[in-house]
């Protein structure tokens, strides 16, 4: 991919990335840690298994970003439930959680086309910042090992924060550490309706949706830009490309 000089008119300048199934490969590094920590306790991570725990997941992860749980409480039952699911006696789920992070840290594999666009953001000059949920230690250990941080002015995890996605504390805590901070030069761009998205409507900057999954648009979630892939991004940031542009007002 050629490198796409800054366009005269670029509205964009301050970018905001998700992490986890923006810029890296979370399914593939949770499926590989799952594996290995399974493996240690001499267990097999089957299908079925790995089905359940995803349900289990998911569902507490929604909770944490409406503030019914704590973060401390998600890490803490996740796998607890998983194994009284199961009928699984003998584990220490608080430790065997603690284990999964570990092997969490190895999964650095990024997204398709993360890398260039990245690269051509930065330099176009962009300022490029992380912003993510999850565990600092973690998320850490995997950026530091993706080659994605030299184009990155910064990292913005929850747990540092004391807030999460989508909540409007957390986007003013990272806005409060970005220098020369505008909302009318920044772009959210994430995988997440409920984190990214949202979290860019209560913070009021502009949202780019990267749709994976060819999902369905939802009703009343205001969305700037909608991509099916990282390779989009500098055009649109760029040279204010509207080809991807969706969910125009007239439209319901």
């Amino acid at each position: 991919i050629k490198t796409i000089q800054k366009g005269i008119d670029m509205k964009y300048d301050i970018i905001l990335l998700d992490a986890d199934e923006t810029l890296m490969d979370f399914p593939d590094a949770e499926h590989q840690a799952l594996v290995r920590t399974f493996e240690d306790h001499h267990l097999t991570l089957t299908p079925p298994i790995d089905q359940l725990y995803q349900q289990i997941n998911s569902g507490l992860w929604k909770q944490f970003e409406q503030q019914l749980i704590t973060r401390k409480q998600l890490l803490s039952t996740r796998f607890a439930q998983l194994f009284d699911t199961l009928g699984i006696t003998g584990i220490d789920s608080e430790n065997f959680n603690r284990e999964y992070l570990f092997n969490l840290g190895y999964g650095s594999k990024t997204m398709p086309y993360a890398q260039e666009c990245c690269q051509q953001l930065y330099q176009a000059g962009c300022r490029l910042y992380i912003l993510t949920n999850g565990v600092a230690a973690t998320q850490r250990r995997r950026l530091d090992a993706s080659g994605l941080m030299p184009y990155f002015s910064g990292v913005f995890v929850s747990e540092e924060s004391g807030y999460q996605k989508p909540l409007k504390e957390y986007f003013d805590y990272v806005f409060a550490r970005i220098p020369d901070f505008d909302r009318q030069r920044a772009l959210m761009v994430g995988d997440s309706l409920s984190s990214d998205i949202e979290g860019a409507r209560r913070a009021g900057v502009d949202a780019c949706w990267l749709n994976l999954h060819d999902k369905q648009p939802p009703e009343g979630l205001p969305i700037r830009f909608t991509i099916s892939s990282l390779r989009q991004l500098p055009d649109i940031i760029l040279h204010g490309a509207e080809s991807f542009q969706v969910h125009k007002e007239e439209k319901k």
